[in-house]
């Protein structure tokens, strides 16, 4: 049987804001979205955590996964993840106490290393003009698990009792060394570093050490899908998506384009490169196209989770592009069982 198949599917989300919406569109089209994926069969809808991103809405995962989860009735939600060096760790534990003990198993808490952010808005989150660093995240995450499981001195009401399943989030060596140690399940963020994947997932698999969570490895896949009827719509509607991971790079973030505003846009030498950087590192193309390239990223990473993210201006078009994805697990059962 394929491995796509047999693999849980997921999503990854950032509310996106275009040319032609605001936030609050953003946010009715993410809840539109969740409730999609959720009739569809997905596993989990996460929400990302980004600040000061003109074109990204999700900058509040816990008020989100709050309202997407008391929005859908199955599907695990959670967050993909809380940046924890923007953030006190008591806060964090009460915030997903609370989403726990609101909707009992359907929350996942994925954590962050990095501030996600530029130096001036991390600093900003945390009301301090110290030094920004990441080496205390060890730290951070320890007082972090305290809180749900009561060792800590303080008591983080309604956390005791109430810990959701922790994942841990990475882009790099650091963190899936950090979570192979710990025993968590590793997410690993191949939809911005794919050059990073394998070593990471091999750091991981090399550092496990079995607990209470997980007697083995549990990495999770995050990829950038765009599907269509055809290679040639997917790759018009990817554009967008494309320029703007461009015009970050650049330092110019804004709105998500249309794909009429992506090709007409004036790239200058670093931009176009970064596009066509971006375009190539994606899973672009036809649901047949779509299907050959995720089952090479499933055989060659050995994932045990898909999650997918797709950054497209028409609600519409990301809607098709979730069916399209879906329906290719349905249709490998029903080719397996034809050939059985």
């Amino acid at each position: 049987m394929s491995r796509l198949s047999e693999v849980p599917l997921s999503v990854l989300e950032l509310a996106p804001v275009t040319t032609r919406t605001d936030a609050r569109t953003a946010l009715r089209e993410t809840t539109e979205l969740a409730q999609h994926v959720e009739r569809l069969g997905y596993t989990r809808f996460w929400l990302a955590e980004h600040h000061n991103m003109p074109g990204i809405a999700s900058s509040s995962p816990p008020v989100l996964i709050g309202h997407v989860a008391s929005a859908t009735e199955r599907i695990r939600v959670g967050s993909g993840g809380v940046m924890l060096p923007n953030h006190a760790p008591l806060v964090v534990a009460e915030q997903f106490g609370t989403l726990a003990a609101l909707h009992p198993d359907r929350i996942d808490l994925g954590i962050g290393r990095a501030p996600g952010t530029d130096q001036r808005t991390a600093r900003a989150l945390r009301r301090t003009e110290g030094p920004l660093s990441v080496d205390d995240f060890p730290q951070q995450l320890g007082e972090l698990v305290g809180y749900f499981d009561g060792t800590e001195e303080l008591n983080a009401v309604p956390a005791k009792g109430y810990r959701p399943p922790l994942w841990l989030l990475g882009s790099s060596g650091y963190s899936a060394q950090v979570a192979g140690v710990l025993g968590l399940p590793f997410a690993f963020a191949h939809h911005f570093s794919a050059q990073n994947t394998l070593p990471a997932l091999e750091l991981y698999r090399r550092r496990f050490r079995p607990s209470e969570a997980l007697s083995e490895p549990h990495a999770m896949v995050c990829v950038s899908v765009i599907a269509a009827d055809t290679d040639e719509q997917a790759r018009w509607i990817a554009g967008p998506g494309a320029l703007s991971f461009a015009r970050l790079r650049s330092g110019k973030p804004g709105p998500l384009a249309t794909p009429q505003e992506a090709a007409d846009y004036p790239y200058d030498e670093l931009e176009r490169f970064v596009f066509e950087e971006r375009m190539s590192s994606q899973v672009i193309g036809s649901q047949e196209t779509v299907r050959e390239e995720l089952e090479r990223l499933l055989e060659s990473t050995r994932a045990d989770e898909l999650m997918v993210t797709t950054m497209v201006a028409d609600q519409a078009d990301r809607l098709r592009s979730f069916e399209l994805v879906a329906e290719l697990r349905s249709s490998e059962r029903v080719k397996t069982d034809v050939e059985v």
